[in-house]
């Protein structure tokens, strides 16, 4: 985890303009770096470095004697970058990870190095020699990015909108600054006077594809067919792997551990694999939660079965009401959902740095996305129409789940791993046939459950566990953390300001005092910028008016909450 910040072409003064690239630094706290561009005085990069691998070299823009005219900016994990230094026999500099993208560059061009990177990324790649600038980000935008680009070819790279928001540049219009599309790299000329033109932009990867680099991967060989058995022993061998390959670190490795069925699967595979590599401490898991709330003992019975050291995290509802604001002005983002359950991970996080040496932090998103688990599939209307939704969810993942991760996680200065977003499992589970990935017999991610069933990796009443959204299950089915919320926002939003919010905010127009609440503390933060979200996440083939699965007709509680 990183914070990555450029400019190409500012009119401003450097040294002016600079002081935007302090906003991230939230994202790196190890060290920071600011580096003008030799022979482009108005182009320059700015660092803020977590040290996860190479604490001696890790400094970025990074550059290498082979290639002295590459700059290299990147936020991210390439979890490949062993297996490939030894398939096209690179000679290495540095222990860094990203400088494999170095090397694959100056052999095999833009687009296949993109798409030979096994990891999560956001990268900035400077080519003076050839007066090129490359951008590029991860399948799923694990990794965030935002870019500026005015007019008369000024560009403003960064890792949070936040960092681009205050940038000066000579239009007398407003710029737009938008997210860098997931799986795709940009290429752009750099002129003389530092100023860029966009050459072209490619996607190099989509979900549904097999990756490019899965011909390297050294995972166990996969089993043929969709016979159950084959199926379920691949989900398996492919789940460890990405868990196995995401140990690479060189800091403390712990564990956000919810009790529901993805984290308790995430948790348990990297306790086992933790005792395999033989690291040098126990993995710790976290879990927050209120007062009775299902969560916390779903996740002690978890941890107590897989052994791990356990921390609970207690939180009032006024605790997290108070950091509302601070969670919207990180998340960049107004939707319901995401900033409801942003609040819990971002104390949770909180926790983690203040209490703990835990830096990187695995995490079970994604898993909904891919295996339709949110409960409203029980009401697609096909296998195929379900199939469909889980893939746009996917494409659409850098603007909630993922977001709501990287941000609550990166605030306070810690490393998220997410491996049920590995390409290589994500794509083989897709590839499936569609009836198979449905719900089936009443409960969600069948296949998922049913694969790891009768192996005693976690306990079968957690494997059985229905879904539970995040924000639902930090407090108890009596009272979810929402009502505490709506209760107090009630005395702060009138219904006559409910009522003018459609004519004021056109765009995505607020419909309930909780939604006015938020778009109002965005708008606080970052005036003009509601596009950023395209729409908000509510559930599909069924009516609802709140994106809470406790609100849904189909929702039945288990029966000891």
């Amino acid at each position: 985890m990183c914070g990555i910040w450029a400019l190409f072409g500012s009119d401003e003064c450097l040294a002016i303009q600079c002081t935007n690239a302090m906003k991230i630094a939230h994202r790196g706290p190890d060290a920071f770096r600011f580096e003008n561009v030799n022979g482009f005085t108005n182009c320059c990069f700015g660092f803020h470095r977590l040290a996860i691998v190479d604490q001696l070299h890790g400094m970025q823009p990074l550059r290498v004697k082979k290639f002295p005219y590459l700059w290299l900016c990147y936020n991210g994990e390439i979890y490949n970058h062993e297996l490939l230094k030894e398939q096209f026999e690179f000679d290495y500099q540095t222990r860094m990870d990203g400088e494999i993208l170095l090397h694959l560059y100056d052999r095999f061009g833009i687009e296949k190095m993109s798409s030979l990177l096994d990891g999560v990324f956001a990268f900035i790649l400077l080519d003076t020699a050839n007066r090129k600038i490359f951008l590029g980000r991860d399948t799923y935008g694990v990794r965030p990015m935002f870019k500026l680009l005015t007019d008369d070819g000024f560009l403003a790279v960064c890792s949070e909108a936040k960092g681009l928001t205050q940038i000066t540049h000579s239009m007398s219009e407003p710029v737009k600054i938008m997210p860098f599309p997931p799986g795709h790299f940009e290429e752009f000329n750099l002129k003389l006077n530092g100023k860029v033109e966009s050459v072209q932009l490619e996607r190099f990867h989509c979900c549904t594809e097999e990756p490019k680099h899965a011909e390297y991967d050294d995972a166990e060989q996969l089993g043929k067919g969709f016979a159950l058995e084959t199926v379920k022993s691949n989900i398996r061998i492919l789940f460890e792997n990405a868990v196995r390959k995401r140990l690479m670190a060189h800091r403390r490795i712990g564990c956000l551990l919810s009790g529901g069925l993805d984290s308790s699967l995430v948790a348990a595979t990297l306790v086992k694999l933790s005792k395999e590599q033989e690291l040098q401490y126990p993995i710790q898991t976290f879990a927050i939660g209120a007062e009775d709330s299902p969560d916390i003992a779903a996740a002690r019975k978890v941890a107590a079965h897989i052994g791990s050291e356990h921390h609970e995290v207690n939180f009032t509802p006024e605790e997290a009401i108070k950091a509302v604001e601070e969670v919207i002005v990180h998340l960049e983002s107004y939707d319901i959902t995401t900033v409801r359950a942003s609040v819990g991970m971002y104390l949770i996080s909180k926790y983690i740095r203040e209490k703990t040496d835990s830096v990187v932090i695995f995490s079970g998103e994604g898993s909904d996305e891919l295996t339709q688990g949110y409960i409203y599939f029980h009401k697609a209307p096909s296998p195929k129409a379900g199939a469909e939704d889980s893939v746009r969810l996917l494409k659409e993942l850098y603007m909630f789940d993922v977001l709501r991760a990287d941000r609550t996680t990166a605030a306070h200065g810690l490393e998220l791993r997410v491996p049920f977003l590995d390409h290589r499992f994500t794509a083989y589970y897709l590839s499936l046939p569609e009836e198979m990935r449905a719900p089936k017999d009443g409960v969600e991610k069948h296949l998922l459950r049913e694969a790891f069933s009768g192996l005693d990796l976690i306990p079968d009443e957690i494997l059985w566990r229905r879904k539970e959204a995040f924000s639902d299950g930090m407090t108890s089915t009596k009272k979810s953390w929402y009502s505490f919320l709506q209760e107090n926002i009630e005395s702060k939003i009138n219904d006559s300001q409910l009522q003018k919010a459609k004519k004021l905010f056109p765009y995505n127009p607020p419909t309930t005092k909780e939604g006015l609440f938020m778009r109002q503390l965005f708008e606080k933060h970052y005036p003009g910028c509601c596009e950023w979200t395209t729409h908000y996440w509510m559930p599909r083939w069924i009516k609802a008016t709140d994106p809470s699965a406790r609100t849904l007709s189909i929702y039945k509680p288990e029966k000891n909450q």
